[in-house]
């Protein structure tokens, strides 16, 4: 555990600059504006790309509670709740009368880079590297309709721990930062072009939430199943 302390604390950032600050501090920055709040809510946008041309979209409202607590209501084309209460992993989809739940350490940990909006992590333990990329240019297979001057912030991470598991590695994570050091995307990148995309709005902070909104209870009639790993189920 000592090493791997050592590790962290050792890993290289790249020191390309925006506006007089590099990489490291632009993340810190972000770190920092999220650290002060103790809940948050935004809207949500995803976008899935399987590699092979098939595209699926969907969107809603996301919560999040320190600590290492998230809600992702999903509103668009289905309904659907993805809920890490700080022990489990739930999935529900009421059409489907099924819940799906697992521990988090056997959970996939494809939302991993967005651990540090509730307090569980940090860029350094996330990232072996930073660097700072062009928004115009460094992003072509993600769709990028913000103009070149928005003045948001566009950063590469190189995942330090990638899992033994094919259809959980993760090869890059871009996240982008606007000029309020807010999270407005996230693009995860694993092997075979597969990618998932984030867009974020409406972030408010400090919000009055309700402990139950981050607890599953069932519905009656509702069956639960206990999976080794929720990898690919929103997918």
């Amino acid at each position: 555990m000592i090493c791997i302390l050592l590790l962290l604390f050792l890993a290289p950032f790249h020191s390309t600059e925006k506006n007089g600050k590099d990489a490291r501090q632009i993340a810190r920055a972000m770190e920092a504006h999220y650290h002060r709040a103790t809940t948050l809510k935004a809207h949500f946008f995803e976008k899935y790309s399987d590699g092979n041309g098939g595209v699926s979209a969907e969107s809603g409202t996301v919560y999040f509670s320190k600590p290492g607590r998230m809600r992702w209501e999903y509103e668009s084309p289905e309904q659907k709740l993805f809920i890490v209460d700080g022990a489990n992993v739930w999935f529900y989809i009421p059409a489907d009368r099924t819940a799906s739940r697992a521990k988090i350490g056997a959970s996939s940990d494809w939302r991993t880079p967005l651990a540090f909006l509730t307090g569980k992590s940090d860029f350094d333990r996330l990232c072996r590297s930073m660097q700072i990329v062009d928004t115009a240019n460094a992003d072509k297979t993600s769709s990028d309709d913000r103009p070149a001057d928005s003045g948001d912030t566009l950063l590469r991470c190189a995942p330090r721990v990638s899992s033994d598991a094919p259809d959980q590695q993760i090869s890059e994570v871009l996240l982008e930062a606007d000029s309020e050091d807010r999270l407005v995307r996230v693009v995860i990148r694993q092997p075979g072009k597969l990618e998932t995309e984030f867009r974020f709005g409406g972030w408010e902070e400090n919000l009055p939430i309700s402990e139950t909104k981050f607890h599953f209870v069932p519905p009656p009639g509702v069956a639960i199943v206990d999976e080794a790993t929720l990898a690919g189920a929103l997918h």
